[in-house]
């Protein structure tokens, strides 16, 4: 009993590392972005370009951690990871395209339909099934989210198209990042170091042509300062830390938790931005943030119920073979000499 107990103590310190890291770097690249992007700050409006100077880093880190020996690079399929990379980058720029051409309000919905949309996915693709409380817990998420975020809500059919693209190709990464994971016994960080390379020269490429479709500029046409390299090289710093804790964070639980506990970032960068930019926080957001830490709560007491329930229904001790074990005991009678069968009886 102390030894699992002592095992479970560092899983759960752990667990909380890789959620801080996740919100305290998404929070930091939010910031940072948005002194970078807006037009009080730098005006560096080349949000694709920039993700690929993310990945470019990213890449870079995992190039370095394989050569010094931290990281071991293990063998995955590369149809498997160029796959997963054009669905991450179709992600990104579906993302940004809808940004672009919903309203503030309608992005937001979309942002927060990720939630169910995943849990059907799981439902469908690995047969992934909700206890009632999990799903009350995330309604009680999406609401209160909803409430802080959601203010005017124009549709139109361009938009509608490229935010059902976004949610969609968003939802299947992030299972997919898990799923990857374990079928091939990889680490989220080595994952990461494979997918990285092909994302970062694929949005370096294309990037510039789509930021020219958004924003109506090349990128060799904005002037550098010191103060846009600074920025953009913290940007990329804090999204090595980002890319790497979201890895972390899908391959230790789900999407679906990491989507729901992932809208902490959306209580921290409104309130950040109430006490840093002076944005303003009316009743509605503060009645929203409070929900949706609520929700969170209660997701989080949902989920550790539900482990105990199976826990309980399946029990410590093996009392049937899995299909595996049969199957090697199978092809151990079939392959076994039989020299040493006929030894087997003469010593009975």
């Amino acid at each position: 009993m102390e030894k699992a107990e002592n095992e479970k103590k560092p899983s759960a310190v752990s667990d909380v590392g890789a959620w801080a890291m996740n919100v305290t770097s998404s929070v930091g690249i939010i910031m940072a972005n948005k002194q970078l992007m807006s037009s009080s700050g730098f005006g560096f409006s080349f949000a694709t370009t920039l993700t690929g100077f993310h990945f470019a880093l990213t890449a870079l880190v995992g190039m370095v951690s394989n050569a010094t020996g931290l990281s071991a690079s293990k063998h995955v399929p590369l149809w498997e990871l160029l796959w997963f990379s054009l669905v991450a980058n179709i992600s990104i720029a579906a993302m940004n395209f809808s940004l672009m051409l919903n309203s503030v309000g309608f992005y937001q919905i979309s942002k927060l339909s990720m939630i169910p949309v995943v849990c059907v996915m799981e439902w469908v693709l690995h047969s992934k099934h909700y206890s009632r409380e999990v799903k009350a817990s995330v309604m009680v998420v999406v609401v209160g989210v909803g409430i802080c975020t959601v203010t005017d809500v124009k549709v139109n059919a361009k938009g509608f198209i490229c935010a059902c693209t976004a949610v969609f190709s968003t939802s299947l990464q992030q299972i997919s990042i898990g799923s990857l994971q374990k079928k091939y016994a990889i680490g989220s960080f080595e994952l990461l170091s494979k997918t990285a390379p092909i994302q970062a020269i694929s949005l370096l490429i294309f990037g510039p042509f789509v930021d020219y479709f958004l924003s109506g500029r090349f990128i060799t046409t904005y002037k550098m300062t010191y103060g846009a390299i600074l920025c953009i090289l913290l940007s990329c710093a804090l999204a090595v830390f980002c890319n790497i804790s979201q890895y972390l964070c899908i391959g230790r639980f789900s999407a679906t938790s990491f989507q729901v506990l992932g809208h902490m970032k959306t209580v921290c960068v409104l309130t950040l931005g109430w006490l840093i930019f002076d944005s303003e926080m009316t009743f509605k957001n503060i009645a929203g943030m409070v929900l949706a830490v609520v929700g969170m709560v209660i997701y989080s007491w949902a989920v550790e119920l539900e482990k105990q329930r199976k826990t309980k229904v399946t029990p410590h001790g093996k009392h049937s073979m899995t299909e595996d074990e049969i199957k090697l005991i199978k092809e151990g009678i079939e392959h076994m000499d039989l020299k040493d069968m006929e030894l087997g009886n003469n010593k009975a």
